[in-house]
C-alpha cells in the first residue's frame, strides 16, 4: 500500500511537470515571437520606407527629364520659328531698302537737276517694267565711233523710241563730265545730245584708268531711272545683234542673280608698265597667278537684283585697275550664277559669218587683239552687213 502511494506520488509529480512545462513553453516561444517581431520589423518598415522614397526620386528624376525633354522640343521649335520670321524679316527689310534707295535716287535726280532728259524724267516715277536697258560706254574722243553705231545696229529718232515702247529696250550711250564741269567737252557731248537724244549723263569724271569706278556708277544710275529685268554694258567699238541679244536675256529672267558674258581668267600682271598692269597683284596670291572667272569686258549682262546690289552698296565696292575684274570680284561670296555664253564674243568676219550662215547668230562680235573692232569706225558697216540679224529682227521679235 505504501509502495502504490509513492509510486502515485512520483507519478503525480511527473504528470504535473509535464502539464506545467509545454504551458510555459508556449508562453516562452510567444514571447520571443513578439519580441521578435518589434525588433525586426522597425528595420524592415524604415527599409521599405527608404526604397519608397528611392522610387519616388527616381519616377521625380524620369519626371524631370521627361519634362526637360518636351520643354527643350518646345524651346527648339520656337526657336526655329523665330529664325524663320527672322529670315522672312531680313528679306523684307532688303527689299524695302532697294525700293527706298531707288525712290531717293530718282528724288535726288529731280531735285538737284541732273541731266536727265524729258522723257526719262517723266517714265522714272512710273516704273515702267522694261525688257533690258543697254548702256554703251563711250569717251569724248568717241564722236566718229557713236556715228558709226549709230548707223549700224542701234535704232535712231522714232524707231528708237518705238523700240521702248513696244519691246521694252532702252539704248543710250554712257558717259560723265570732263575735269572741268561745262568745259568745252561737256558743251560738245551737250550739243550732241540735244541732236540725237540717246546720252545718259553720269555723275562721274571721265578717264581711262576711271573705267571701274565708271561701270558702277552707271549700273547704279540705270537700275534708279529704268525698272528693268536686265542691265548691259557694251562697248562703242563691238558690233551687236540686240534681237539676239534680247532672246538670249529671256532665258534666264526666272532667275534673280544671273551674271552673263564670255567667262575668262586671265593672268594677273604684276610688271609696271605693261597694258594691263594690276596695282594690287598681290591681293590675288603669287605672282604668276590668274584672276577668277569673270566676264569680259567688251559686253557683259547681269540682272536687277545684282544692279540693286551695287547701286546699294556701291560706296564700298572696292575698285581694281580693270573695269572687268572690279564687276567680277563684287559678286564674289555672293549667290550669283555665272552664264559663259560664248555667243557674246564671236569674231569679226569670217567667224561671225559662218555662224550667222549656220543658223546660229552671234550676240556681238569684235576682234581680241584690238579689244573690239580693229578700226571699227570704217570696219562696222561690214560687220554689220556681213554678221547682222536683219532690221526686221527685232522688230517681229517677241520677248
Amino acid at each position: 500500500m505504501k509502495e502504490k502511494f509513492i509510486m502515485k506520488s512520483r507519478g503525480d509529480q511527473q504528470a504535473s511537470r509535464s502539464l506545467v512545462s509545454p504551458k510555459w513553453t508556449f508562453l516562452l516561444c510567444i514571447g520571443s515571437f513578439c519580441v521578435g517581431l518589434l525588433f525586426t520589423n522597425r528595420p524592415t518598415a524604415l527599409e521599405s520606407e527608404g526604397l519608397k522614397l528611392v522610387q519616388e526620386g527616381c519616377d521625380l528624376r524620369k519626371l524631370q527629364m521627361k519634362n526637360v525633354k518636351r520643354d527643350s522640343k518646345q524651346i527648339f521649335g520656337e526657336v526655329s520659328k523665330t529664325h524663320q520670321a527672322i529670315q522672312t524679316l531680313d528679306k523684307t527689310i532688303s527689299s524695302l531698302e532697294m525700293e527706298l534707295a531707288a525712290a531717293r535716287s530718282i528724288q535726288e535726280s529731280i531735285v538737284n537737276g541732273s541731266p536727265i532728259s524729258q522723257d526719262d524724267t517723266r517714265s522714272a516715277p512710273e516704273r515702267r517694267k522694261y525688257l533690258m536697258v543697254v548702256g554703251v560706254n563711250t569717251a569724248f574722243s568717241s564722236r566718229k565711233r557713236r556715228d558709226s553705231v549709230r548707223a549700224t545696229w542701234m535704232p535712231q529718232g522714232d524707231k528708237r523710241k518705238k523700240l521702248e515702247e513696244e519691246k521694252g529696250i532702252i539704248m543710250r550711250f554712257v558717259i560723265g563730265h570732263s575735269a572741268t564741269v561745262g568745259g568745252i567737252l561737256d558743251r560738245a557731248i551737250e550739243a550732241e545730245d540735244r541732236k540725237h537724244g540717246d546720252f545718259l549723263r553720269l555723275d562721274h569724271v571721265e578717264g581711262y584708268l576711271e573705267l571701274s569706278a565708271k561701270t558702277k556708277t552707271y549700273f547704279a544710275t540705270a537700275v534708279t531711272m529704268w525698272d528693268a529685268e536686265f542691265y548691259i554694258k557694251v562697248d562703242d567699238d563691238v558690233h551687236v545683234n540686240i534681237a539676239t541679244l534680247g532672246h538670249t536675256l529671256v532665258r534666264h529672267r526666272k532667275k534673280k542673280r544671273v551674271y552673263i558674258g564670255c567667262m575668262k581668267s586671265g593672268p594677273v600682271l604684276a610688271q609696271k608698265g605693261v597694258r594691263y598692269h594690276e596695282p594690287e597683284h598681290w591681293k590675288f596670291g603669287e605672282s604668276g597667278n590668274k584672276y577668277f572667272r569673270h566676264a569680259t569686258g567688251q559686253l557683259y549682262a547681269i540682272s536687277k537684283d545684282l544692279a540693286t546690289y551695287i547701286s546699294l552698296n556701291q560706296h564700298v565696292l572696292h575698285k581694281y585697275a580693270n573695269e572687268d575684274v572690279s564687276l567680277g570680284s563684287w559678286f564674289i561670296g555672293l549667290d550669283v550664277e555665272h552664264i559663259d555664253d560664248r555667243r557674246l564674243c564671236c569674231g569679226t568676219p569670217p567667224d561671225c559669218e559662218w555662224k550667222a550662215q549656220a543658223g546660229n547668230i552671234c550676240v556681238a562680235s569684235f576682234d581680241w587683239t584690238c579689244s573690239g573692232i580693229c578700226r571699227s569706225v570704217d570696219r562696222i558697216k561690214e560687220v554689220h552687213k556681213r554678221c547682222g540679224e536683219g532690221e526686221n529682227a527685232v522688230w517681229s521679235a517677241t520677248f
